[in-house]
């Protein structure tokens, strides 16, 4: 596998352990996606019609604000990006990453964590994000139980 950079968004820590690991198979840097506003358990809880979460994923045009852009996408061929499943889609926080930087002509991995539900329409949902020379690779849904060998099998089974 050509250069490649693993980046996550993690609101429990499930993802950023998957993240981690998924770093060490594959030898690649590692960069947290963060919002601006780190959220709270409260922000969270989904069974409220009024938390954070559930508000922004009910408008889909919503770009919750990153604390950071400075991923070096530019140096990289692949780029793995990792989030939990919401509402069986990515956290719009992964929409305002991919449309903070320049994706032309590179391969976007997606591994996502869920205690349940699987992809949906997770890359629909996603790839207007991105230039049209994209690839974007639904890759695996891991749960918390995952581990290191597992990641590396996928990773040996990916044709890229």
């Amino acid at each position: 596998m050509k250069q490649s950079l693993v980046t996550y968004f993690s609101a429990s820590g499930v993802t950023a352990k998957v993240a981690r690991m998924l770093a060490d198979v594959t030898g690649a840097e590692l960069y947290e996606i963060k919002p601006q506003v780190p959220y709270t358990a409260a922000d969270l809880d989904w069974m409220d019609k009024k938390s954070r979460s559930t508000i922004e994923m009910n408008d889909k045009s919503y770009r919750p604000p990153l604390a950071d852009k400075n991923a070096n996408i530019g140096a990289y061929d692949t780029i793995f990006v990792g989030f939990p499943i919401w509402w069986y889609v990515a956290p719009t926080i992964i929409n305002t990453f991919l449309e903070s930087y320049d994706f032309s002509g590179k391969t976007i991995i997606l591994f996502a964590t869920s205690g349940g539900s699987g992809f949906g329409k997770t890359v629909s949902m996603l790839q207007g994000s991105v230039a049209e020379d994209t690839k974007m690779i639904e890759g695996k849904l891991f749960g918390s139980r995952t581990t290191k060998d597992e990641i590396a099998s996928w990773i040996e089974s990916l044709v890229l």
